[in-house]
């Protein structure tokens, strides 16, 4: 079980497995490994993915939005430090990714993911937003809902994005 993290930048999606998911907490370090991009096609995919293919997993779009940069983002990329704005549906604020540095066996590329402080962040003792706010915001379904197959908890002509 991991969140996918996806910035659209250059017509592709740059992409970050974090283990733990987001947290609101500012300061609150969350493992971020950087895995390959993805396409563009992907932020929308919503379902089971079979066992032993790549991916293979059930996969919820738990949030969406827009995001704004807060430097150049390629060079952010490069020199392992992006901030930004997001405009999501359930992450709203500014937030960092930062790259950790290496061992020189490392196999993985490692950065963290935290929130800045700001209207958006949360005290470490409020709610975390994983747990009050666990549905897919394409469906309004949990993970076990859509392993399930259950159908979509939106009446049809009711979402947008």
């Amino acid at each position: 079980m991991h969140y996918d993290f996806r910035l659209e930048l250059n017509g592709v999606l740059k992409s970050w497995a974090v283990t733990k998911g987001p947290s609101l907490v500012p300061g609150e370090k969350r493992l971020a490994v950087r895995v390959e991009d993805h396409p563009l096609d992907y932020s929308d995919f919503e379902g089971t993915i079979p066992q032993g293919k790549y991916g293979g997993g059930t996969v919820s779009v738990w949030d969406r939005g827009t995001w704004t940069s807060l430097e150049d983002p390629e060079k952010g990329l490069v020199e392992g430090h992006l901030d930004f704005e997001l405009h999501g549906e359930k992450l709203t604020g500014r937030w960092h990714l930062i790259r950790m540095k290496g061992r020189p066996h490392d196999k993985r590329d490692n950065w963290l993911l935290i929130k800045a402080a700001d209207d958006a962040a949360r005290s470490p003792d409020a709610p975390d937003i994983l747990e009050e706010q666990p549905a897919s915001v394409k469906t309004g379904r949990t993970i076990a809902e859509i392993a399930e197959n259950k159908p979509s908890r939106y009446p049809e002509g009711k979402i947008f994005s």
